[in-house]
């Protein structure tokens, strides 16, 4: 990428939430199970060797594993469906520990959420993630962040909705960011989903596969801990605030195996990739591309 092209991604990331605030509004309508609904999902992704650079230092040739497991429940209420759950991620990266970049960052909390209904039209979604943000080593209670959003959908016509909100995380380079996106159903196999963080386009195979094309848009702020400057001989990073921001392109297959349960499977190429300590003004950007495979279970009930 040039030089400019690592500004306007950053730009993008910052709408990363968006997605959730439609999918939610397609699975509210799922009867529930056991006398409870919720949604699930298990993920794993494993991305090639890759290099970062910040102009003078390197890390060339490291592996990433992203593994992500989430359980929310949908309790309905005289107010909404409330959003009530637990979620973890962990990138794995196959460096040293004298490396200039973690050699993991992950994020353990909550997920505190509302969904309601404005009009016939309307859609409403308030949701927190309070939760520890670091690389897996520290006191919890010394990296406690709870970034947020607020979003609505408001649908046009079956075929067609418009997604617009704000996010706020205090942690990040600019903490409160807009979004807009849509997602039209173009005819009875395709779609356009031009909503972040998973913008794709979709044709439905038939009743139970759908393949489709898209992007995977991510970023997460972490606190790495009190020593990691000192361990690579810039204090300044003690405890720093790590922005994490990566972008994958590719192609996949969604397979509905039962009403509860869908299989993903998912290859291409990741593109972009960026650690920003931006507060001490140290950022790694990718320097070539790397190929990388998810698959993924999830489902509502």
């Amino acid at each position: 990428m040039n030089g400019r092209s690592p500004r306007l991604v950053a730009a993008l990331l910052g709408f990363c939430w968006l997605g959730g605030t439609l999918q939610a509004e397609e699975a509210v309508e799922e009867p529930g199970l056991f006398g409870f609904s919720g949604e699930y999902l298990a993920e794993e992704t494993y991305v090639g060797s890759g290099d970062v650079h910040d102009g003078g230092r390197s890390v060339r040739g490291f592996d990433e594993n992203d593994s992500i497991l989430r359980f929310i429940f949908t309790p309905r209420t005289k107010i909404g469906i409330l959003r009530l759950g637990l979620e973890w991620e962990r990138f794995g990266f196959s460096v040293s520990h004298t490396d200039p970049i973690p050699n993991m960052l992950q994020s353990v909390g909550f997920v505190i959420g509302l969904d309601t209904q404005l009009s016939d039209s309307i859609l409403l979604r308030v949701e927190a993630e309070p939760g520890a943000y670091n690389t897996g080593v520290e006191s919890m209670s010394d990296d406690f962040n709870m970034p947020f959003i607020a979003g609505g959908t408001y649908i046009y016509n079956p075929n067609l909705q418009f997604i617009a909100g704000v996010s706020v995380d205090i942690e990040r380079k600019y903490p409160v960011l807009p979004a807009a996106g849509v997602r039209w159903k173009v005819s009875r196999q395709w779609v356009i989903d031009a909503v972040l963080p998973k913008p794709q386009i979709e044709f439905e195979w038939n009743r139970d596969v759908t393949v489709y094309v898209g992007a995977n848009v991510k970023q997460t702020n972490f606190r790495v801990d009190e020593n990691f400057g000192d361990a690579r001989g810039n204090p300044r990073l003690n405890h720093a605030v790590l922005s994490y921001s990566e972008v994958r392109t590719g192609a996949g297959l969604d397979w509905k195996i039962s009403p509860v349960l869908t299989l993903t499977a998912e290859a291409g190429y990741q593109p972009y990739r960026s650690f920003d300590f931006y507060r001490a003004k140290v950022r790694f950007d990718q320097d070539g591309g790397a190929p990388y495979g998810m698959i993924s279970l999830h489902g509502a009930f």
